[in-house]
């Protein structure tokens, strides 16, 4: 799904009428949030043929080639069937050369850490242990890349509110 629609977050949103018809498609869709679940709601309600959703999450600093999305696309793809074949340390591979190709890629990045944690993703989602592994983790890319990463509070996760 998120080559197919170009997700680099996560958790998504897509409505499909009965026809097959896509009539909502939300990167970060939250059902906590008033406006996501009312769009939802028209569309039950055949209020709206089909909602559109601001953006607000996903704002990429740098985004890659289209070559360099490619690639990314491929590594990540490859890393997770690695991940599925139980063979951790090429998948870990592959993701982390995603993850330098497209660096604002969300989920490539959430996959790394599922991988090497998999006790902060269940039974529940640490989120607070994302954000501080989010935060180390651009500030070490930053340090390669000579700019300043995040803000001085450190780093949101993309998609969810703190």
């Amino acid at each position: 799904m998120a080559n197919l629609f170009g997700f680099k977050i996560v958790p998504n949103g897509i409505f499909i009428d009965k026809d097959g018809t896509i009539r909502l498609l939300k990167q970060g869709f939250q059902v906590s949030k008033e406006e996501h679940v009312e769009a939802v709601k028209k569309l039950i309600h055949k209020e709206a043929e089909k909602v559109e959703l601001e953006d607000q999450y996903f704002n990429p600093s740098t985004a890659p080639s289209d070559l360099e999305q490619q690639l990314a696309q491929t590594k990540y793809k490859l890393g997770m069937e690695y991940a599925k074949n139980g063979n951790k340390d090429a998948a870990l591979k592959e993701l982390d050369e995603a993850l330098l190709l497209d660096t604002d890629n969300f989920l490539i990045r959430k996959q790394r850490w599922y991988i090497r944690h998999p006790e902060k993703f269940s039974p529940t989602i640490d989120i607070e242990w994302q954000q501080q592994q989010l935060t180390q983790e651009k500030a070490r890319e930053a340090k390669l890349k000579g700019g300043l990463a995040c803000g001085p509070e450190g780093c949101e996760i993309p998609g969810t509110s703190k």
